[in-house]
Order: structure tokens, then C-alpha cells, then sequence
């Protein structure tokens, strides 16, 4: 879970404001376009992979049958919380198949934030002993702290600084403005549903394709949860308008021929069901490329220590078992603080949990700049450091050598 002031401000401001465009909000709609359609990037997961699968496609129809029933509501919580520990990832004998890593890199190292600084990148890799493959940054739609607001240009500068370094970028787009609000009128879903940005989304995506080479797209990431404007629920946005907004911007870089974006959907997860419907939230497997997770372990400052598995194992299961099977899965955001228990250990556990119990997930993303007040970058004690380094330098987390990638969505490593 995150702060809704989070991620939109993480775009360093001095190299971000030679990107702005100020460019006219569009206050007429245009047409839906068809869609064009993306090749679903499949997982082979094996025969041990998909009997494991198996079991848990039966595990979530036997928990979607319960909800169904007219049971008291905390029963019927109480018997899926029981049940739900029959459908956790297991260990497959299978080997994983190798991944993507890499990070959200803060100004911490060097003064300035990756890539706007790539030798951020450098002291990181330097941190870890070994080359990444993904490279995270965060933009907004727009920057009102002056009017007329100012929109920002598809960013070609730092996604080739990425792309020449052999990795591949992460672009995580929101469909809001900064100063950062959760509440913000003329950022609705229902604006964009209603072309109010499409002369700048057309744009941005002919910008795209343009440069022509793959990245991943992660747009309004973390939607089931109600800490960022682009949720159902906040900011005056309707049940359905997400699914349909995501469908709008999908449609307008399908119609420019932008198909060198990979789409990334990422919710945060959810191990206690609280937030929206995961399902309710996807847009559908034609628009959809990857699916993707966030999650952090807070300590004690948000309801105690957490294992990776406690945190991702039941959503990973929703999403691979049932809503998504087909697509590979990529962690968005990952964390853990020094405090309240040994973080060197959280991250052994989680990194190898990834390797022995979540076959779907074929990218990672770890989250390394300070931020909500909290610790979590690896360099914060020398054993954290020492806990990445050595998870990492397994094989199945690839190094970069992916500057040359053809275009169209990015497939799994190999």
C-alpha cells in the first residue's frame, strides 16, 4: 500500500521540466477506435507448474462458490481465510524460469534519481554485484502548479539512457496532475473516458512509437486500493470507469500503431480482500500484456511484521489461477523496513520465494529511493546489501543485454 503523494513526485523536477509540453486539454472526444490487439505473452510453466495451477483454478472456484452462499459475513470470511491456506503458492519441483530485475532508483546514491542520473544505476548495480535488466520511473500526466497546466512529453531521452544500457525502462504513467491530490476534478476517469486527453495521449503515444522501441507501460498501478485518484471510489470516479479508461488510452496507442509499449496491469496486493475486486479492475486479456503486484512490508508502522509470502501469496494466487493465467507477472514495487524485524532475512526469503513458489512472476522490481518516511532501500544496513546481492546473483535473475529488442510486447525472458 502507498501514499497518494507518493510516486507522481519521484520525477526529479530540474531534468522533468525540459520534458513538459504545454499543450491544450482537448475538450472534444473522439472516437473509440478499434482494438487492434496484442499477442498474449504466455508462461510455460511445465507439468509440475501447471498441476500447481491447477490446484489453485480449483481452490479459487471452490472460494468464489462460498462467497456465494447467503453465510453471515464474518463466517464466511473466517471459512476463506481457512480455506485460502490450501490454495497458497507451493513449491514446484519444476526450476523457475529465469526473470527481469531491477529497481526504482532514488536520488540517495548520487544526488539525482534514475535515469535522469544513469549513474544511479552504476551504484546500485555496483550495490548488487551485478547488472540489472529494468530500470522504474514515475511521471504524471501533467504538472498544474501553474496554469495553464503543463503535460509531459513521452520522456525519449531517459528511455534511450535506459535502452543503450542493455535494459529494458518501466514507465509508470498516472493519469493525474501534480501538486498531488486524491481528490482532483479535472483528472477524473471519466475525463479521460470522455477524450478531455486525448490530443495528449495521441501524442505521447505517436512520441512512442516513434522512438520504436519496447518498454514497459505500467499505467494507474495500484488502482484496487484508494490512495490514488485513478481509483473506483475516490475522486469521483464510478464502478466500471476504470476498466473503460484503461480500454480508452489502450485504444488511442493501438490506433497510432504503438505497439512497442508492453501493458503492464499492477495491482497492490491484497492478502486480507479489503480492497476492490481484482476482477472487476481488469481490463481483459486483449489489453492486458503483463500483470503485475505491489507490496511492501511496513513493521510496525502498518499492522506489523510481514513475510513476502503473507503479503503476496493469496493475490498472486487470484491473479494466476483465475483472472490472468495466461499472462507472466511482473512485481511493480517491493520493500521491506529495518524495523521490527531482520530485513536481511525478509529479503533472502522473499527473493528465493519468488525463484521456488511463483512460476508467473518473470520480472521484479525492487523499490530503492526513501520515501513515506521509510527505509527501503537494500543499502540501509550492510547486511541487507549483502542479502539482494547474493539472491540475485542467481542466474535466473538476468543481466541487461536487451538494447536491441524487436518491437511488440515484451516476452519473458528466455
Amino acid at each position: 500500500m502507498t501514499t497518494s503523494l507518493r510516486h507522481p513526485l519521484l520525477a526529479a523536477p530540474i531534468a522533468i521540466a525540459a520534458l513538459l509540453l504545454a499543450a491544450p486539454l482537448s475538450s472534444a472526444a473522439k472516437p473509440r477506435v478499434a482494438h487492434a490487439g496484442h499477442r498474449p505473452a504466455i508462461v510455460h510453466t511445465g507439468l509440475a507448474g501447471a498441476r500447481s495451477l491447477g490446484k489453485r483454478n480449483r481452490c479459487t472456484a471452490r472460494i468464489s462458490r462460498l462467497r456465494a452462499r447467503p453465510l453471515p459475513t464474518r463466517r464466511r470470511r473466517r471459512i476463506v481465510r481457512r480455506l485460502r491456506g490450501t490454495c497458497q503458492a507451493t513449491p514446484s519441483s519444476a526450476p523457475h524460469a529465469p526473470l527481469y530485475w531491477g529497481a526504482t532508483i532514488g536520488e540517495q546514491l548520487t544526488g539525482e534519481q534514475a535515469p535522469w542520473d544513469m549513474g544511479a544505476v552504476s551504484k546500485f548495480e555496483g550495490l548488487a554485484g551485478k547488472g540489472l535488466s529494468l530500470v522504474n520511473f514515475f511521471a504524471p500526466f501533467a504538472n498544474c502548479s501553474s496554469s495553464p497546466c503543463s503535460f509531459y512529453k513521452f520522456p525519449t531521452e531517459p528511455m534511450e539512457s535506459i535502452r543503450e544500457r542493455g535494459a529494458i525502462p518501466v514507465y509508470s504513467w498516472s493519469s493525474q496532475s501534480i501538486p498531488s491530490s486524491l481528490e482532483e476534478p479535472d483528472f477524473q476517469l471519466g475525463d479521460v473516458i470522455g477524450g478531455a486527453f486525448d490530443s495528449y495521449i495521441r501524442e505521447f503515444a505517436e512520441d512512442a512509437k516513434e522512438w520504436g522501441h519496447p518498454f514497459f507501460l505500467r499505467f494507474d498501478w495500484e488502482m484496487n486500493g484508494n490512495w490514488f485518484p485513478w481509483s473506483e471510489g475516490v475522486n469521483g470516479n464510478q464502478p466500471g470507469e476504470f476498466v473503460a479508461a484503461w480500454r480508452h488510452v489502450h485504444d488511442i496507442f493501438a490506433e497510432v500503431g504503438a505497439t512497442n509499449a508492453t501493458w503492464v496491469w499492477c495491482p497492490n496486493v491484497d492478502p486480507e480482500e479489503k480492497m476492490l475486486s481484482l476482477a472487476s479492475q481488469y481490463p481483459g486479456d486483449e489489453y492486458v500484456d503483463w500483470t503485475g503486484l505491489d507490496g511492501y512490508n511496513w513493521g510496525p508502522s502498518k499492522g506489523g511484521w510481514a513475510s513476502f509470502n503473507s503479503l503476496y501469496s493469496a493475490t498472486y494466487t487470484a491473479i494466476a489461477g483465475s483472472i490472468a493465467p495466461s499472462k507472466p507477472m511482473l512485481i511493480g514495487e517491493m520493500g521491506s523496513t529495518e524495523r521490527g524485524g531482520s530485513k536481511a532475512e525478509w529479503i533472502s526469503e522473499a527473493l528465493s520465494s519468488i525463484l521456488a513458489s511463483y512460476p508467473q512472476i518473470r520480472g521484479m522490481l525492487w523499490f530503492d529511493t526513501f520515501d513515506d518516511g521509510m527505509d527501503w532501500p537494500i543499502e540501509t544496513s550492510a547486511a541487507s546489501t549483502s542479502a539482494f546481492a547474493s539472491a540475485v546473483q542467481n542466474p535466473d535473475f538476468v543481466e541487461g543485454a536487451y538494447g536491441n529488442l524487436p518491437g511488440g510486447p515484451i516476452a519473458p525472458p528466455v
